[in-house]
């Protein structure tokens, strides 16, 4: 009879199935989600999330999921629809409610005036890599918090006190991160891949140069002469990379022009100071600091 009286309570707390492409998404769906989400990362924050891998396992969990939670704008263009059409989950196509994109509710960068493969990897929407501003991740909370309640109405209240605990604290840190980050306004920087622009947006960095001679194209010992020429009649203080990319360009450039190389996390997990979404900027901002020690 005990066992009998368990069963429903068991069914009626079943986890909503998130499947999250990048780092930050199942971070934030963790934030807003708690015990009610059980979550499904497809990378990690050592990896280039261009390109990700379509494995069997990743198929299998896209085919079990109630929803997907991705940057869109492309970044996934060249795994996440193979997963989507294998897994063939109707749930989770576009356009149906279990099928998220982050960059819908934010407003993109760098939108390219005209399309060509030949410029590199180009996305035609704009930059995806919305993660690195603050203020972005606000404005996917509160998206994606209605679209749990929207999901899973039985958990309804949950997800939105969650979301409300989650938004004031984001508020009081976006104020600490304003402060730390005042002296940072104009300052410098050499960036490795046009990764920052959202980054550079908050913080009034200002991009001197970027290592990629085209986006997702790895510099050559030519271009890199270049830009260690150009850094002549326009210094910089710093040189920016991602954890996941290779460091090389970036700690040769600084060698050369004898400026600070700095290591950011990008998203959560890619320093060990970065263990969820208010780390992420904490460390971002503790490491750029260190770079002008």
């Amino acid at each position: 009879m005990v066992l009998l009286a368990l069963v429903p309570a068991t069914a009626s707390h079943a986890a909503l199935r998130v499947f999250a492409c990048e780092p930050e998404w199942a971070a934030l769906a963790h934030e807003l989600g708690g015990n009610d989400v059980q979550i499904k990362l497809a990378s990690s924050a050592g990896q280039d999330p261009h390109h990700i891998q379509a494995r069997p396992s990743l198929i299998a969990a896209m085919r079990r999921a109630d929803l997907v939670v991705c940057t869109g704008a492309e970044l996934e263009v060249g795994w996440l629809p193979v997963l989507l059409r294998r897994a063939g989950n109707g749930a989770v196509q576009p356009g149906q409610p279990g099928y998220f994109e982050a960059t819908a509710f934010v407003r993109l960068k760098d939108v390219p005036a005209r399309l060509d493969r030949a410029e590199g990897d180009v996305h035609p929407g704009g930059n995806p890599h919305i993660q690195t501003d603050p203020r972005n991740i606000a404005r996917v909370a509160a998206a994606l918090g209605q679209r749990l309640v929207e999901l899973d109405s039985s958990h309804g209240d949950a997800y939105r006190a969650r979301l409300e605990h989650f938004q004031a604290r984001w508020r009081q840190a976006m104020e600490r991160w304003d402060h730390q980050g005042a002296d940072l306004r104009g300052l410098p920087v050499v960036v490795q891949h046009k990764g920052w622009v959202y980054l550079n947006d908050w913080l009034g960095l200002r991009e001197v140069a970027t290592l990629e001679p085209k986006p997702g194209v790895p510099p050559s010992a030519a271009h890199l002469a270049a830009v260690l020429k150009k850094l002549k009649s326009q210094p910089a203080r710093l040189v920016i990379h991602a954890a996941y990319q290779d460091p090389r360009p970036s700690q040769w450039l600084a060698q050369h022009a004898h400026i600070p190389d700095v290591e950011l996390p990008f998203t959560v997990g890619g320093t060990p100071g970065a263990g969820d979404l208010f780390g992420l900027f904490d460390d971002t901002l503790r490491r750029l600091h260190e770079g002008l020690k």
